[in-house]
């Protein structure tokens, strides 16, 4: 009975330390996964702010060109 509580027991530690092992793998893929969801939104939000700005410059006439439209004479003719 002793030698099966202490096969049993052994068993249960080396279970336990693979699971250990396993969780602590599990934690460095999250730590990973969140630094590149970081530097994911960062760059969402670049890329958001610049196309922002992008629109914004966009609807800017520039003096020039307020002139040509007036004239009726577009950017394209």
């Amino acid at each position: 009975m002793k030698e099966q509580l202490q096969h049993r027991l052994k068993e249960l530690e080396a279970e336990f330390a693979s699971g250990q092992q396993v969780l602590a793998e599990l934690e460095t893929k999250k730590a990973n996964i969140q630094q590149t969801l970081l530097r994911i939104e960062g760059a969402i939000q670049v890329l958001t702010e610049e196309l922002a700005k992008a629109e914004s410059e966009n609807h800017v006439v520039p003096e020039a060109a307020a002139v040509d439209l007036e004239a009726g004479v577009t950017p394209n003719s």
